[in-house]
């Protein structure tokens, strides 16, 4: 009898996988997603086109920066279409995981523009500081109320996908961050109005930088994480040892792996070493445990006892 069996709960990482718990696959979002990002982008860039007139127009630097959000916001929904059609190319020798690492970095590029638009508003705002300019309050207003319903509708359609896919995460990040500058500049505009403090404008951009740098903040951690192989923040990996090891047989559990191919694609590799019991039993049932109990579909399981360990170095 050979001194290892080995398994890989799915074979093909291009396919979706619909025999575990997880319940969705690389795949299964990519479609919806394209369609909801598509319409945002159309949104963004036609009211962004306004909020550069409307900022021009009435001198206003909040209006100019939430502009200057929304070309960051076309720019990463341009880019989160993008991810997503490389993404769906087919895997190949030299890609043997595909290409779903695209949609990550497409996140990770989507986190560093927000840091840089956040750092272009702060440089503005504080040289306005010292010469606050005449501001249109009441046309402030108005557009900055267009924004609020554009973004509030960009919101509507990604907020399905948001937490199947960091690429389109980052995305809708982008326009949280937008809406809540459309907020600030509505804000501004009021306080304009009612008492005449033009300082309020710069204040309003220098709140939306840092709302910015917040929001993109965990989509850099987390895109980062992926890029580094670390353990999905979902998962436990000493919890993932411990309960394979409580399978009744298993006496050691080693070389154990726990990583994100990309959003909704976790994968995982172990050893276990099997003493007084069946190995294809073991086997069967730590496959069944990973799948079942922490939704992970794509795993590679080797089972070795004493007799040796086939393939082992």
């Amino acid at each position: 009898m050979l001194g290892l069996l080995g398994v890989r709960v799915s074979s093909d990482p291009s396919h979706s996988h619909d025999h575990g718990s997880h319940g969705h696959g690389p795949h299964d979002h990519r479609a919806g997603s394209r369609r909801r990002l598509a319409w945002t982008l159309a949104l963004v860039v036609l009211y962004m086109g306004a909020e550069v007139v409307g900022g021009l127009l009435t001198g206003s630097l909040a209006l100019l920066s939430d502009a200057g959000h929304m070309l960051s916001d076309a720019a990463s929904l341009a880019l989160a279409l993008f991810a997503l059609w490389i993404a769906a190319r087919p895997r190949s020798p030299e890609r043997t995981f595909g290409y779903h690492r695209t949609e990550i970095l497409a996140a990770l590029a989507n986190g560093v523009t927000l840091l840089v638009v956040a750092v272009f508003i702060v440089v503005e705002a504080w040289e306005r500081f010292a010469e606050p300019p005449e501001v249109a309050a009441g046309g402030l207003m108005v557009v900055a109320a267009g924004g609020l319903l554009v973004n509030l509708a960009g919101l509507w359609l990604l907020h399905g996908g948001r937490h199947d896919s960091l690429n389109l995460r980052g995305a809708w990040l982008h326009v949280v961050s937008d809406l809540l500058g459309s907020v600030q500049a509505l804000a501004a505009g009021a306080v304009i109005w009612a008492f005449g403090w033009a300082w309020a404008d710069p204040l309003a951009a220098v709140l939306i930088a840092v709302l910015i740098v917040a929001s993109s903040w965990t989509l850099l951690r987390d895109s980062v994480n992926v890029l580094m192989e670390g353990t999905p923040r979902h998962l436990d990996a000493e919890e993932i040892a411990g309960a394979i090891a409580a399978v009744a047989g298993v006496d050691g559990v080693h070389d154990l792996h726990v990583w994100t191919i990309t959003s909704g694609f976790d994968s995982l590799s172990v050893h276990v070493h099997v003493a007084e019991r069946d190995r294809q039993e073991v086997l069967v049932e730590v496959r069944d445990l990973v799948r079942e109990r922490f939704a992970i579909d794509h795993a590679t399981i080797q089972v070795e006892s004493e007799e040796g360990c086939l393939g082992c170095d």
